[in-house]
């Protein structure tokens, strides 16, 4: 007859701490006031409406940092950092307030200007595809994801890239 195995297993419960910080304290449900959220909402609103002449000025920083790279390429490893910078700021308000396209156009470039990159001139003409690609969507005030002019927007600029990535 088979010998029978005893096994000693330990149940461990821990505490569910994201519960308690989520959940208020002592477990009880927290409510949000319906005035603040209101408030916040049209806070959130009348930003919107500020964004295209916010980020026009931003993109006519990266214009102007574009201007530099080629004006003196010695610095264009300090220029590409600023670059990506500012690009960095917009890629994560773009969708925000209702523009996803710069959203997109801004997390590509904040990728490929990263200082670790290549400095070539293709680079900094890919930049300038950049800014101009984001500057059409902001005048022409392209918000959602464009439609079929924001999937043709998308198509010209990774079809920009794919050039850049092959002439390497």
């Amino acid at each position: 007859m088979a010998e029978e195995v005893k096994t000693q297993v330990r149940l461990y419960r821990f505490r569910n701490r994201l519960r308690d910080k989520t959940a208020g304290l002592g477990g009880e449900v927290v409510e949000i006031d319906i005035e603040a959220l209101q408030a916040a909402e049209a806070a959130l609103a009348e930003m919107a409406e500020d964004y295209p002449d916010w980020v026009m000025k931003e993109i006519e920083a990266l214009s102007e940092l574009h201007r530099r790279c080629v004006d003196t390429p010695e610095e264009r490893k300090e220029f590409f950092s600023e670059i990506a910078e500012k690009a960095h700021d917009m890629k994560g308000q773009g969708g925000t307030f209702g523009y996803p396209l710069i959203t997109s156009f801004a997390e590509s470039l904040y990728t490929f200007s990263d200082a670790k990159g290549e400095l070539s001139d293709s680079s900094v003409e890919l930049i300038k595809n950049h800014v101009d690609a984001m500057r059409a969507v902001i005048k022409g005030r392209i918000s959602g994801d464009g439609g079929e002019i924001g999937k043709e927007m998308q198509s010209s600029l990774d079809e920009a890239i794919k050039k850049k990535l092959v002439k390497k």
